[in-house]
This record gives C-alpha cells, structure tokens and sequence, in this order.
C-alpha cells in the first residue's frame, strides 16, 4: 500500500511539473514582440487559461484521469520535440523562425492518443501454442480478462467479442478476472453474463475473481454484489473457481485461484499453490487461473504447466510499459514467458479499467492450442 501511495504522489509532483511546463510553451507560439510587450500577469493568465481550457475540455469530454494522461503525455512529446528541435538549430547553426516544435509536438501527441484510442476500443485475437510432454490430447483455450465492464464497451458490446471467440470453437473458455468493475450496473452485468452462458464450448466455462469484481466502493454503488455476480454467473453455465481445480477429460486440471488482492488489499487468505497441487495426478496437464501475475517461482516450482493471468493491461501506456515489473508488482507484463517448464501467458485484456488509451499495447482476446509432442489427436 505505501508503494502505491508514493506513487500515487509522484505521478501528481509529474502532472504539476507537466502543465508548468506546457503553460511555458504557449508564449512560443506568438512573436516576440508580441510577447515581449505583455505583462507577466498577462503572460501567465494566457498561459493559464489555455492549460485550464486544455484540462477542462479533455475532463468534459472523457473523464479528469484521461485529461491527466493527455496531459502527461503532450508533456512529455513536447519535451522530446523541444529538445530535437533544439540540436537541430545547434548542429546546423540556424535559427527556424517560428516554433514549429510546439506545431510538431501537438500533431504527434494527437496523433499517437488518437491511435492510443483505437487500440484500446478495437478487439484483436491473440494466439499462442503451447507444446507439452505430457500425453494429453490438443486443447484449445479461449481466454480473457480485464473487460472491466461498461468502460469501452456494455453487453452488446461484450456479445460481439464473444461471437468471435465462439468462431474458434473453443474446448473452454477462461474469463481471468476483472470482469466487472464499480462502474459496471446491475443491468449491463445480467445482459453481459447472458450472453456469455450462451457460448458454447466442448468443456465449460471458466470464471475467477480478479481485484476489481468484488468492488472497492460496496454493493450499493453500483447495484449489486459479488455474491450476486456469482449467482448469475453460476445460472448461466459459468464455474466460479476459487482456490479448486476441475479435471476435464482426464487429461486437464483447471485451478481456479482466489485473486492475490484478497490477501495484499482485503487481509484475507488464499491457498497456496502447492496445497493445491498437491493431491493432483502430475501426468496430467495444470492450467492455473491467476487474475495478477504474481508468484511466478513457486508457481513454477509447483510444477504446473500453464498460468494464465491479465490485470497489467499490457502495461497500457508507452514508455511506461514495464514500470510494473521493475517495482516488483508484477512477474510479467505481458506475453508469454517460461520458467523451467511452466508456460505464464499473460494478456493485455479485452477492454480497460479507467485510462481509455493504450499506446504501449492494445485490447485483446487469447486463443491457446495446447498440443502434446507425442501428436495426440483430438
């Protein structure tokens, strides 16, 4: 909780730093002369009010955590057009005239929050294949996570993404948490849950908690509550596993896991992964649902052989992509990566939490083949 609250604080002492700097940049835009006959109170009320104007255009049409992000990023843009334009006047001694840094630095910023956009609103279909030792038949894993429900899309929306899953023609799917979210209302939550219970699989649906399902702010908030999220899932068909594994055709455990935030943010408890592991035939294949993508070593020490996880978003914005794995909150950010011979595949997520642009990555779905070497057919 202390790292988050520094960095909490650090990303606010970033935005101060940011719109100081953008509001210095604004006199650049005028001529000197004009400039040089303004007041300072003129200069900084212009200067000011355009940033004002700025933030509060970007707070009405979106949100004020999305004006942050735009402005964290003109910032940063311009700064990175200022120094370019800056070496290039040194290295070949001229002077351009008129600012055309700011010019350049406003149409890449749009630019890249406009692409930004996109990536976070459009779906793409993600595969990987996985190989084995193990004499198991080809499975195929349909997964995703972080669809934070009524963010960038509602349940029609969410129908949409399935209708593509269901064309892969899964033997499961997995939603690997954060499903819904404290924005997401009752209404939109029963309609998307509905049609979820309608894709068909060989094998089941799949579902465990991520931090955000439960809800931060009470059941009031937005109208129900996570006991109510698990009836409705259970009606329509969907398993909620937490900290239990199923055994699918004799071949595949699926191990459902209680969300590590239970533990960090709530004091609980979760069962650790070699309890339960355990009592499993290890010549049988073990999928791992873990909503964040955490304790890596003993998952793979417990010699299982595929953790699937979200919750990072890919890491959402560049160049920040992997700040969550250099403060030690995450094992992976995004991709697949393996340990010994534990495959972790974690994704980027279906949707978003708040922040409605990913410039480092983008939204997605997961197809998984898993295939054994010994070439077991299905």
């Amino acid at each position: 909780m202390i790292m988050w609250v520094v960095i909490m604080w650090v990303a606010i002492a970033f935005l101060g730093l940011s719109l100081f700097y953008l509001g210095t940049r604004i006199p650049y835009f005028f001529d000197a002369a004009t400039v040089t006959s303004w007041t300072k109170m003129k200069t900084f009320l212009i200067s000011s009010w355009t940033i004002i104007g700025f933030m509060g255009l970007i707070t009405l049409c979106l949100d004020f955590v999305n004006a942050i992000i735009c402005a964290l990023y003109f910032a940063m843009i311009w700064a990175v057009s200022d120094f370019t334009f800056f070496l290039i006047q040194k290295v070949f001694h001229f002077n351009l005239g008129h600012y055309y840094a700011g010019w350049v630095a406003i149409f890449v910023s749009i630019l890249s929050l406009s692409l930004g956009w996109y990536l976070n609103h459009h779906v793409w279909q993600k595969n990987y294949t996985v190989t084995t030792s193990k004499d198991v038949p080809n499975f195929r894993i349909a997964m995703f996570a972080d669809s934070h429900l009524g963010t960038t899309f509602h349940a029609d929306g969410l129908k949409k993404h399935l209708d593509m899953i269901q064309a892969q023609k899964p033997d499961i799917l997995v939603v690997v948490g954060d499903y819904v979210d404290d924005g997401t209302t009752r209404e939109d939550m029963i309609q998307a849950t509905r049609a979820l219970g309608k894709v068909k699989t060989k094998h089941g649906i799949y579902f465990v908690f991520g931090n955000h399902d439960k809800g931060y702010y009470g059941s009031a908030h937005r109208g129900f509550s996570a006991q109510e999220l698990v009836q409705e899932l259970t009606q329509n068909g969907i398993t909620v596993l937490r900290d239990e594994s199923v055994l699918l055709k004799n071949a595949f455990y699926i191990i459902g896991r209680r969300d590590y935030s239970e533990v960090k943010e709530q004091g609980g408890k979760r069962a650790s992964i070699h309890d339960l592991v355990e009592s499993l035939d290890r010549d049988k294949f073990m999928i791992v649902l873990d909503h964040q993508p955490v304790e890596y070593n003993q998952e793979a020490e417990a010699k299982t052989d595929l953790v699937l996880s979200g919750h990072t978003h890919g890491g959402q914005l560049f160049p920040f992509n992997q700040v969550g794995k250099w403060i030690g909150a995450n094992d992976l950010v995004y991709g697949l990566e393996k340990r010994d011979h534990t495959h972790f595949i974690v994704t980027s997520g279906i949707s978003d939490w708040a922040i409605q642009f990913k410039t480092g990555t983008k939204s997605e779905f997961v197809i998984i083949d898993i295939k054994s070497n010994k070439h077991h057919k299905k």
